[in-house]
């Protein structure tokens, strides 16, 4: 994937809400993120390489997070996370910014007979339908990845004409936070997992691809995936749609403020395989007069 870079085109504000400050490695202010977990890498290491500020990143998948920050259990001054609308569905806040965007693949391991044989498969759903591959996935109350695996097999089901296909696919035993996921592979664990394709792609990991009409990464589907949708825990329904990343901002501090013009610039994200757009970063919601367009 070509490596896309450019400068940050707005000022980074908050929403007034507080954070805890702190002092970090060598002095530096510290800025505490809580991310999505397939953000740690790149928000843990390329991120904190192209700011002078010290970045205290926690990782949890994005449906945990935002509650975390809902019932303030979490404090951070920035957040990430892998699926937009959790912003306002599930913290009430105001504005956020869409920074990347990804799509689904099927990952697995090349060093398991289960992974060779989703290399070999004609089909790649194939080999899963029965128990001759240990699949891997994430919680669908928990992370964005979850569901989102759950649209991918019932967008799979309409495209191929297999009804029935997320049946025979998966199982309650499969479930690992996002976190652990691609961890699993270097255990033998699991043999194959739905995951974003920069998981893959930060692990080197070997994945099958999807058709643009299910893997949740082209715009030009985005009516054919309203077609699949998902109730969280709490009754709030979560509908197919191309997969985005946001940030938010919570404090106006200076460090605070670095920080965040390096989240917008996004070139910490390409190379760790997220697709990021000319369009981004795009704003939403009651965005305050006080950014720079």
């Amino acid at each position: 994937m070509a490596r896309q870079t450019r400068r940050a085109v707005l000022a980074a504000l908050g929403s007034g809400l507080a954070a805890t400050a702190g002092c970090g490695a060598f002095g530096r202010e510290r800025v505490d993120m809580l991310v999505a977990g397939s953000l740690q890498k790149a928000a843990s290491e390329t991120l904190q390489a192209r700011t002078d500020v010290d970045l205290a990143v926690e990782a949890r998948g994005s449906v945990q997070a935002a509650r975390l920050v809902a019932d303030g259990k979490r404090d951070p001054a920035i957040v990430a996370l892998a699926d937009p609308a959790l912003f306002d569905r599930l913290m009430d806040a105001a504005w956020h910014a869409v920074v990347a965007s990804n799509e689904m693949v099927l990952a697995y391991n090349p060093q398991t007979d289960g992974g060779e044989r989703v290399a070999d498969a004609a089909t790649w759903y194939d080999p899963l339908r029965g128990d001759s591959v240990s699949l891997g996935r994430t919680d669908p109350a928990l992370d964005p990845l979850g569901y989102r695996t759950l649209f991918v097999l019932t967008l799979a089901a309409d495209y191929y004409d297999e009804p029935g296909l997320a049946d025979a696919v998966l199982t309650p035993d499969q479930t690992y936070p996002e976190t652990q996921l691609l961890a699993q592979f270097e255990t033998g664990a699991v043999d194959a997992a739905f995951v974003y394709r920069s998981m893959a792609i930060e692990r080197d990991y070997p994945y099958r691809e999807f058709p643009p009409e299910i893997h949740l990464g082209d715009p030009g589907h985005a009516e054919r995936y309203r077609a699949a949708s998902y109730e969280l825990s709490d009754g709030t329904a979560v509908t197919g749609s191309p997969i985005e990343y946001g940030a938010l901002r919570r404090d106006e501090r200076d460090a605070t403020r670095t920080a965040f013009e390096a989240v917008l610039a996004g070139d910490w994200l390409a190379p760790h395989g997220f697709t990021v757009r000319q369009a981004y970063p795009r704003l939403v919601g009651d965005v305050p007069d006080t950014v720079t367009r």
